[in-house]
This record gives structure tokens, sequence and C-alpha cells, in this order.
């Protein structure tokens, strides 16, 4: 396939409301057009947006799959994605259309681990519940059976990918007293795994029975769909925790609920859903579970970062050169 020239001053269109900030410099770098409305746009929305413009800049809420992609036309050269994790744009149809992709790693990954601590400590000590006893002004006063939790100091926590997000996780739970445990593709290296005080467990199955709490920070993709699937649930302590502030579809949600109103597990912290934002009802009715509304890298901090970020691979990619954070189709 030749290659196409790459315009000095390409139009950007934009899927969501980003920061002002971000919307301002776009204005003033490239010929953008906005989405006033925040929100998702619709398939034949996308597809027109694909075929007249040569940047777009998707979210997560945005599914690029290859059918939509085949039929973006020839203009569509960069997909700037506002975001790390891009599970929802097919790669392999991007690169056979001679698409480059991008994406923000690297400025969500304290936040997300801060809200990783939060649900870890939300659960187990039933803050949820405990707020909401309060706002009911049902609540008796102070009793020494009252609320009881349990305590995280001395607990085994198990991270499912060791990425920026997980290490950062595990800096955090050390200074909580827990011991780390750690599942990754590949093995970290020695003077990592001493920094963080981690083990690695080249067994998944393994890890899980011993962890206490588990936490899940893998990228989704096909090896990882499903991964905590009834198989790996039913190897959960009745006393664990399960924590996800990474995508929905790594947990069979199905099984886990049926997990939790069985108190086969003790509870769970999840940030992201299966078909969100649409949250199964039955999740809704547990007391066991705290729910976020996939708020996990939502900070006013993290947002600007991620727009620069995206602004940064546009302006090289203008200028003739590789984008810094092009992903590659294996990148996962």
């Amino acid at each position: 396939m030749p290659k196409r020239p790459r315009p000095a001053h390409p139009k950007v269109i934009v899927t969501r409301r980003l920061p002002s900030v971000t919307e301002d410099r776009l204005r003033e770098l490239f010929d953008v057009v906005l989405n006033e409305a925040d929100k998702p746009m619709s398939r034949t929305a996308l597809l027109d947006a694909m075929r007249n413009c040569d940047v777009l800049v998707p979210t997560v809420t945005d599914h690029l799959d290859a059918d939509l992609i085949e039929q973006a036309g020839d203009r569509l050269q960069l997909i700037a994605n506002f975001g790390n994790g891009v599970d929802h744009i097919d790669l392999k149809g991007a690169r056979a259309k001679d698409i480059l992709v991008t994406n923000t790693p690297g400025v969500l990954t304290e936040d997300t681990a801060d809200m990783t601590m939060a649900l870890i400590l939300s659960v187990p000590r039933r803050l949820a519940e405990g707020e909401k006893l309060v706002r009911s002004g049902k609540w008796p006063g102070w009793s020494p059976s009252g609320m009881l939790g349990h305590r995280i100091g001395g607990k085994m926590l198990g991270i499912i990918g060791m990425g920026r997000i997980g290490q950062a996780v595990a800096q955090r739970a050390r200074a909580f007293g827990l011991s780390i445990l750690y599942h990754n593709r590949r093995r970290l290296p020695s003077t990592v795994e001493e920094t963080l005080d981690a083990t690695f467990v080249p067994e998944l199955d393994t890890m899980l029975q011993a962890s206490d709490i588990i936490s899940i920070h893998c990228p989704h993709s096909n090896e990882t769909h499903e991964l905590m699937n009834a198989e790996r649930i039913a190897l959960l302590k009745p006393t664990a925790y399960l924590i996800n502030t990474s995508r929905g579809e790594i947990i069979e949600e199905g099984v886990l609920i049926e997990a939790l109103e069985q108190e086969r597990i003790a509870g769970a912290g999840l940030d992201v859903y299966t078909h969100e934002p649409e949250v199964d009802p039955r999740l809704l009715a547990l007391s066991n579970v705290v729910l976020l509304p996939h708020m996990g890298s939502a900070t006013f901090e993290g947002r600007a970062a991620t727009g620069d970020k995206v602004i940064a691979n546009i302006r090289v990619w203008a200028d003739g050169h590789r984008p810094p954070d092009q992903v590659l189709e294996g990148w996962i």
C-alpha cells in the first residue's frame, strides 16, 4: 500500500467532550470538530465521522470493530484514542487499512491505583454500607458488634497483571500491611520484586487459592476475556474479596453475581461492568458489593494529561514522524 501524504493541518473529529483545556488547544492546532452534546455517537455517526476526517479521537465508549473500520474509506489515517485501553478498537482492521492507532499510557496510573486501594479498603470494612446506614436515618448508634468488617493488614493481596497500575497498587498495599502475590505474563526483574516485596506466582489458579483479596489489572483481550470464569471463581476462599478496576469483560459477571448471592465469596469492589453503563440489577441488590461508575481514572489532572498525550501524538504524526504512543497489533 503506497504511503499516504499527511495533511499539515489535519481535520480532527472528537467523539466526546474533553477537558476544556484540551479542546481549546485542539482548536488552536487543528481543524477540529467537537461533540458538544457529549453523548456517545451512534454507529452511523461514527462511520460518517471516520469517512470525513484525517484523525479520529475516540474514547472507550466508541466500539470501532473491523466492519466499521473497513467501511471508513481512505481519508482516515490516525485513530488517536483518548485513554490507554484499546480493546474497543480492532487493531488488525486498522492495520489492514493502514490506519495508525495511538493511546495514552502512563498518565492514569496513580489515579487508578488510588481508586483500587479505596475499593480494597471499602469492601472489607463495609464503608458503603455504613454510609448508607447513616443517610437512612436508621443508625442506632455505636455498639460493640455494629458494622463489623475485616481488617486488611496481614492479608494476602493477589494482583493479576503487574504493569504500571499493578505495581502502583502493590506500593500502596504494602503501606497497609498487605503481603503481595502477583501473576503476570512475564516475571518482573528481581530488583522490582524486592522493591515491591512481591512474590511471582506462575500459575494463576495457585495465586487465586492463596489470596484473601484479588485485584485485576490486566488489559482486556481475547486471552483475558472472562479470565475469571466459573472455574476460577470457584477457587476463591469464601472469605475472599474480588476487586476490578480494569475491564468488566475480564470477569464472567453472571458467575460472580451467583457467587456473591450465595456468599461463596465475601464481597467485591467493581468500577467496571460487562454491559456498562447498564449494571445488572442483581448487583444493585447486593450489600456485599461496592459499585462505582467507571471513575477509576476520573481526576481533573489525569484527564488533562490524557489530552496532552492525544495532542502530542497527533502533532508528531502530522509532522511526518511516528507518534510516541503508537499501539502495535500485539501490544497486549
